[in-house]
């Protein structure tokens, strides 16, 4: 397969921009289910004309469905949203929800599915899984290597889409929650504020380790990989993917016209690629984020990737200057690209001859149509000569086409007027149109009335309370502690070295005191990084483990290859946001799932809880990064550590640096707390209510799980001293 270079489209003239800068497809954004929400979406009228516009040039067109969806939106309203475009011919929808997925593989056979970036695909495992849920094609997690590309496509045989230019973000995609904690916006639902573009101060025990030139720690270069084009080809990419939906047209047009130069000199000759630096500065030019990085494929992460210093709050002057010197860039690319027509190639036959119908024939591989028109006149005067008749027809204006190869068979005293001429032109070249887009319309049956999701009754379920630790000293602060008797411990607290004889150790130790155990897996899985548990998995379950709880994609298939899916439990980011997604982790055998954090009360009450947990307690994970806080700041120590991160209003954030795998967690500077809406929560009917100990010491423990157990089993009174908040339990998200 030929590789695709794959633009951004923000808007109907960013599309036609990137199609005439030489995309091969285009991705875009229509009214609904966007993760660009702000982005000049199209509306329905407007994005069927694009589908066509799009296929008439013989190139491809993706929409993005790539945010969670609730319960209403998807079995109300995404069918007839999806209806028009699937009947059009839309090549393929991009998708975070595996309810979304679910639907559309049943709705919408035909249609091609890639999985976003949004759904954190890290690993072979999770990309076989991918596959044999009908996906064709994945979007890599941003973070992975050139290595880690190369071991996916040798595993599976899907389709590889990943970025090579544009903005990056801080947080693994998907597994993001700062906008929507505090400030309601949401990522997953196409609504972030981006607070990480705003300055922090960080300190470890020794003191602060940034100032104001440093200040913007969570910001990342823009990425710029056209020297590294070659390789991420090498490594098995089909597609390239420049980011960029919120872009001018002029940003999506210079970007792209010179991707497409480089990847034309890779196709021809491959041993003869070299960028040229004028190429490197236009880029630059037209933007960047205080420099460019190289992305993740060559590092793991680094200083240098970090855009800290934020250029563009430096002052009003240099900004304007800046602002000047691209709106003339824009302007140049602009003129570049404004007298450009973007037509497709094709070959004719006309036949013109006294007293008998002109016939016009045109060809498209396997596209012909044939128009005939009467009144073809015998000449008084001067008759029409082959060049004169040529020289009209090819006159195709602002049409899509235009004639690569034209025959005229011509009598030698034939006349009729241009307009004769322009109207067969015109009514050929509409056929031709038609007949082309023809072969991309589909027929779609109603699905009314095939209900295949019957949600259970709610049932009231007897309260229990189960606990989540990360280290040694909070799992003893709950090895006596009566009411909880299940118990989730963080991988970090076994040693690889001697994970099989801790593990087993600690099993032994709490099956002797009544209590169920089950592993926490990392927030985020790469190739290779469990290599140490994989042999062990099967067997700490006979010894008694009773299940894990996963948090990404790539640990679930891995258990599901052990034949143990069903003693995954998912955490809430492996989002179950509707009854569709919910009952899809169930149909693959996952025991149990929590639920989704952005969720309201009254969202959390139409949604059947019988098999699920729900977070009551505790600082949840805003971001999960692939960055190094204290790497970036002050260098690598090679052990675990804890930072505090302080925003502009002096609100304070835990950063736990994790060495094994190598990844940050920021937690959030208050923690969740829903004691007070303890009624409410019990008559959601869940499974189990967890409480989420991360950094705490072995007193808060006690008295957290203490205050919890008074006020869930025995409706006591609580006073709870400290700030905190309720998450999204009252307000919920757009």
């Amino acid at each position: 397969m030929k590789p695709e270079l794959l633009a951004p489209a923000g808007s109907y003239e960013a599309l036609q921009a990137a199609l005439t800068a030489g995309a091969d497809a285009v991705y875009i954004g229509g009214s609904r289910f966007g993760a660009r929400a702000y982005a000049e979406n199209l509306d329905e009228t407007s994005l069927c004309r694009a589908i066509d516009e799009v296929h008439v040039y013989g190139k491809k067109i993706y929409l993005t469905v790539n945010t969670l969806l609730k319960e209403k939106e998807l079995e109300l309203e995404l069918y007839k949203y999806l209806k028009p475009y699937y009947e059009a011919g839309l090549d393929a929808v991009i998708v975070q929800d595996y309810g979304v997925l679910r639907r559309i593989r049943k709705w919408f056979p035909d249609l091609h599915i890639h999985c976003s970036t949004q759904m954190t695909i890290t690993g072979p495992y999770g990309a076989k899984f991918l596959e044999e849920q009908g996906v064709t094609r994945i979007v890599t997690a941003r973070e992975l290597s050139l290595q880690e590309i190369s071991s996916i496509r040798q595993s599976t045989n899907l389709e590889i889409e990943t970025f090579i230019h544009g903005a990056l973000c801080y947080s693994y995609s998907g597994q993001c929650l700062l906008s929507s904690l505090i400030g309601g916006r949401s990522g997953n639902r196409g609504r972030c504020a981006q607070p990480c573009r705003l300055p922090y101060q960080v300190r470890d025990k020794a003191g602060i380790l940034n100032g104001t030139q440093d200040a913007y720690l969570l910001s990342p270069k823009d990425m710029c990989t056209l020297e590294l084009l070659p390789s991420i080809l090498e490594a098995g990419a089909i597609s390239l993917k420049v980011e960029g939906r919120m872009k001018k047209p002029a940003y999506t047009a210079g970007v792209i016209g010179i991707y497409r130069k480089y990847l034309d000199l890779w196709l021809e000759t491959p041993g003869n690629y070299h960028v040229e630096r004028r190429d490197l500065e236009e880029l630059a030019a037209i933007y960047n984020r205080d420099g460019f990085n190289k992305g993740y494929y060559q590092v793991r992460n680094g200083r240098s990737m970090m855009a800290l210093k934020n250029k563009k709050n430096e002052g009003l002057k240099q900004t304007a200057r800046e602002s000047r010197s691209r709106e003339q860039v824009y302007e140049r690319i602009n003129e570049q690209y404004r007298n450009l027509k973007l037509q497709r190639k094709i070959k004719a036959s006309f036949t013109i001859y006294s007293d008998t119908p002109a016939i016009l024939t045109l060809y498209d591989g396997d596209n012909v149509v044939t128009v005939e028109k009467e009144g073809v006149q015998t000449a008084q005067n001067q008759p029409l000569t082959v060049e004169r008749i040529e020289r009209q027809l090819k006159k195709t204006g602002d049409m899509h086409f235009c004639f690569e190869h034209l025959d005229i068979f011509a009598g030698e005293n034939v006349f009729v007027p241009m307009q004769f001429l322009n109207e067969i032109r015109r009514e050929g070249l509409h056929l031709l149109e038609q007949e082309i887009l023809k072969g991309y319309r589909r027929l779609c049956r109603n699905p009314e009335g095939e209900k295949d999701i019957v949600k259970p009754q709610q049932r009231k379920q007897e309260v229990r309370l189960t606990a989540s630790v990360e280290n040694r000293e909070q799992l003893g602060a709950l090895l006596r502690t009566e009411g909880i008797s299940t118990l989730y411990l963080g991988h970090g607290m076994f040693e690889p070295e001697n994970f099989r004889q801790q593990v087993s150790e600690v099993i032994n130790h709490l099956k002797s005191l009544d209590k169920k155990v089950y592993l926490a897996l990392p927030h985020v899985v790469r190739e290779g990084e469990l290599s140490y548990m994989e042999p062990y998995l099967e067997l700490l379950i006979k010894e008694g483990l009773s299940g894990y709880l996963i948090r990404n994609l790539e640990s679930f298939a891995m258990l599901k290859q052990h034949e143990l899916k069903n003693y995954a439990i998912l955490d809430y980011n492996l989002y179950t946001m509707n009854e569709a997604s919910r009952l899809f982790w169930k149909e693959q055998g996952a025991a149990a799932d929590t639920a989704p954090l952005e969720l309201n009360d009254k969202e959390l009450k139409e949604r059947w809880n019988g098999q699920s947990e729900m977070i009551v307690y505790g600082y949840l994970p805003m971001m999960v990064s692939a960055q190094c806080m204290k790497k970036n700041m002050s260098g690598c120590t090679r052990k675990n550590e804890i930072l505090k991160m302080k925003d502009r209003y002096k609100k304070e954030f835990t950063v736990q640096c994790c060495c094994n795998p190598c990844y940050n967690i920021i937690y959030n500077s208050v923690p969740l707390v829903l004691l007070k809406e303890a009624r409410e929560v019990k008559s959601l009917g869940m499974a189990s209510l967890r409480l989420s100990f991360t950094t705490e010491d072995y007193q808060t423990t006690q008295e957290i799980s203490r205050l919890y157990l008074d006020r869930f089993l025995n409706d006591s009174d609580f006073n709870y001293e400290g700030s905190y908040t309720k998450g999204h339990f009252k307000r919920g998200i757009e």
